[in-house]
């Protein structure tokens, strides 16, 4: 298992945090609330208890937005435009897999929100496919 404390920072460096280990989930996100701002085909997450994100430099450049109020809230670098962190429960943070500067305690497990995946995206895994209202509904 990777060290208990995983770091992790926006592009830029100035917003800098680790995380706390084990972590709750790991998967990809195919909704397009997701996509458009990470301006990628889907965005991996993982995510852990509020308790064990720690910001440990730039919170004063940390901008947060309510992406669909009055559940989720986005944060994101202010200097460099980094998303971050994304908070639709209030004892779950999602974490952006690809700010983190080292390995955490499992790989991605399935394809969130598959259903509304761009239609130009083909993946080609073995991953569960999930869906629907909420994101995690089979899909046959």
């Amino acid at each position: 298992m990777p060290d208990k404390q995983v770091p992790g920072s926006c592009f830029c460096g100035v917003v800098q945090f680790t995380i706390e280990l084990p972590t709750l989930f790991c998967g990809h996100c195919h909704c397009s609330m997701c996509r458009r701002p990470h301006g990628a085909a889907y965005v991996t997450w993982t995510a852990v208890p509020p308790d064990r994100l720690k910001v440990i430099a730039g919170e004063e450049q940390i901008t947060r937005f309510e992406s669909s109020p009055p559940q989720a809230v986005r944060s994101f670098c202010s200097i460099c435009g980094s998303h971050l962190f994304c908070q639709g429960d209030e004892d779950v943070v999602d974490i952006a897999l690809a700010a983190l500067h080292g390995p955490i305690d499992r790989l991605p497990e399935a394809h969130y929100y598959y259903d509304s995946r761009a239609d130009w995206v083909e993946v080609n895994d073995d991953l569960p496919r999930l869906g629907g209202a909420n994101g995690i509904q089979p899909l046959d």
